[in-house]
């Protein structure tokens, strides 16, 4: 057994979800929790109804859905059969890690009250070696022999990574020793000495688990194990079990990988641990290989949206450019796990384009997950959703928002995101303060020489002005801030800056300064590779970071979405609606609205080549924000749209 020192309760570590050690591969270093805050935006109202609705909201789900009676009926403290999928508690530990981020945002002792009733319980039901599953426990499943499937593992992770928010959040210690005693277990278990299991988990995330308990206690051992796990993927462990590999993405080696595939949370999981894997361990050959793998993910397998994911079958990436609109997949939790693949690697390299993916994961792919309310939940997140379509079951998001599932692995994901996600705002290096996202709100960085305080003012993403001003600053504190990759004509302080790239601020920073980054935010229409056959002749609205759908209600009578088309060369136009959805820009667009043909009964929807194209009138097309479709109630919708 490893044994580790703690700090004691009370005593905050001052520091995020993601924190590398001093001897890591780190371009950049992340901003404790406090450093960054956002008090208003677009962000700021996603942050309230996160801490106001979602956090207590899913504590109650998570009883009404029995994850809470499972772990009390294993510590036996009630009686009971087990409810719910083998991987009850994972939704347990993700929602503690949000409550956990939540307290260090602004301390609540209500919130730390259940947060500690809840810990309790975790704590209780755990065995005296350390093992802790309490569905397995209670159903009497043999341990571990069925890990492509028990997602034993999976649960461990999350717990690892909720005791770690639990100790850098508030202090406390209680479930960072329930976190050591199971790592402990896992250390003692798996590997390739003699009496140990050599397995796999189906659904990886034991691997970032471990590496930030590790960061956490100093142990070396989980930083070990993390490692093995990773290099014993792809050696037919999975394929030995009678199951076929690549839905688990344990067909290749991770460091000999070229893309992504299969299960798309369990392949950008798998990418984000293994990444801390190689920055902790110097390891530049694995940390190549994942940069490629995610560059091979964006250029062929990602929507628009930064959705990952095109198939229902298996919740899977599909091949290259296979990306249907009406029939993506794209599941929050996947967006939520390339998030921190992208996070792990900007902080790796450096690289805006990571940044970038971050951005634009967060304001569509993501944030099309939550309602506006906070309460409701997409746990598909399609591209198209037909004038027709049938709510055939609870993930078909023609049935809108709901506020569980059975399957509720994204509402509590979303939480702990959003609970979290001040720190993606900004990072440092020594002397200089790195601005990736733009919120309004304040920062206060320790740099080498003291610190530097700013205070963002925006309305970005609707408006692209984002005025830094500079309260306090050491001597030769430097500044930069990034460049959207779409941004074309950008301006620091009046001076052209390239997209793509950091823009530094090339004078001594004052108290007093002021900075002014200008991004230009007018909507533009996107085309798709042509290998995406399933939009080939269509376009999308983009405007700024934000992609854009039609949805059906804002149309003109008789203009069905599945009807229309839009006119590439007429000029898009905007529109500030206050009023609207917490307030947006409406982009209306010149089109038309095909008229549908007279068919004989039985000719079917088929035509002879040549056929001349149907009547169509003249039509104004609008488009909101892609992640505001299905607010007000569910509705056809689309993002790519056929040209005239």
């Amino acid at each position: 057994m490893t044994t580790t020192t703690q700090r004691p309760a009370g005593q905050t570590t001052g520091r995020g979800p993601v924190a590398p050690t001093s001897s890591a591969i780190a371009a950049l270093r992340p901003l404790p929790p406090g450093a960054a805050s956002i008090d208003g935006g677009l962000w700021g109202h996603r942050l309230r109804a996160n801490r106001e609705a979602s956090v207590p909201s899913g504590l109650d789900r998570l009883h009404e859905a029995g994850n809470l009676r499972n772990l009390e009926i294993a510590a036996g403290q009630a009686a009971g059969e087990a409810l719910g999928p083998v991987f009850a508690d994972s939704d347990v530990h993700k929602w503690l890690e949000a409550a956990a981020w939540e307290y260090g945002r602004e301390a609540d002792a209500r919130l730390l009250e259940d947060v500690l009733r809840v810990t309790r319980a975790v704590a209780a039901a755990q065995a005296p070696d350390g093992y802790l599953d309490s569905v397995p426990q209670l159903r009497g499943l043999e341990r571990y022999t069925d890990l492509p499937w028990s997602h034993e593992l999976y649960c461990a992770g999350h717990l690892f990574q909720a005791a770690v928010a639990q100790s850098r959040a508030t202090g406390r210690r209680e479930l960072l020793d329930v976190a050591v005693r199971l790592a402990d277990h896992l250390v003692a278990t798996f590997g390739d000495a003699e009496g140990q299991l050599r397995e796999v988990d189906g659904h990886p995330v034991v691997e970032m688990g471990l590496v930030e308990l590790y960061r956490e206690t100093g142990t070396a051992a989980y930083l070990e194990l993390a490692r093995w796990f990773v290099e014993a993927r792809g050696t037919g462990i999975i394929a030995g079990h009678g199951k076929a590999p690549t839905y688990f993405s344990d067909r290749v080696r991770v460091r000999e990988a070229t893309t992504v595939e299969g299960h798309a949370v369990r392949a950008v999981y798998l990418g984000a641990g293994a990444t801390d894997v190689a920055v902790e361990t110097g390891d530049t050959e694995l940390l190549a290989a994942l940069e490629r793998q995610y560059a091979a993910m964006v250029d062929a397998k990602q929507y628009i949206t930064g959705g990952l994911g095109s198939r229902w079958e298996g919740e899977a990436f599909g091949d290259p450019y296979e990306l249907p609109a009406d029939r993506a997949y794209a599941e929050t939790c996947a967006a939520i796990g390339g998030v921190q693949w992208a996070w792990r690697l900007l902080l790796a390299t450096g690289d805006a384009r990571y940044a970038d993916q971050i951005e634009r994961m967060l304001l569509n792919g993501f944030l099309a997950g939550l309602s506006l309310a906070g309460t409701e939940y997409f746990y598909v997140n399609p591209l198209q959703v037909r004038a027709d379509a049938h709510a055939d079951e609870e993930r078909t998001p023609a049935s809108g928002r709901l506020p569980w599932f059975g399957c509720a692995c994204c509402p509590p994901n979303v939480m702990r995101t959003l609970s979290s996600l001040e720190g993606y705002l900004a990072t440092t290096t020594g002397d200089a303060v790195q601005l990736h996202q733009y919120a309004p709100g304040t920062l206060a960085v320790a740099l080498d020489g003291g610190t530097l305080r700013l205070r963002v003012e925006t309305r970005y993403p609707h408006a692209g002005r984002v005025v830094v001003h500079v309260e306090e600053a050491p001597a030769g504190a430097r500044l930069a801030l990034r460049v959207p990759a779409w941004a074309d004509g950008a301006t620091l302080d009046g001076a052209s800056v390239a997209p793509g790239a950091y823009a530094t601020v090339d004078r001594a920073l004052v108290a007093g300064d002021v900075v002014v980054l200008e991004l230009p935010v007018a909507p533009r229409l996107t085309t798709a590779d042509p290998r995406v056959d399933a939009v080939r002749g269509c376009v999308a609205i983009e405007r700024g970071p934000l992609v854009y759908a039609l949805e059906q209600g804002d149309q003109e009578t008789g203009a069905v979405l599945d009807d229309v088309r839009i006119d590439p060369a007429a000029a898009l136009g905007e529109e500030e609606r206050p009023d609207l959805l917490g307030g947006v820009v409406v982009v209306t667009a010149q089109g038309a609205v095909a008229e549908r043909p007279a068919v004989p009964a039985g000719a079917g929807p088929y035509r002879p080549a040549g056929t001349a194209p149907a009547a169509s009138r003249p039509v104004t097309l609008r488009a909101i924000p892609y992640h505001l479709w299905a607010n007000r109630g569910p509705q056809a919708m689309r993002v790519w749209v056929p040209v005239v």
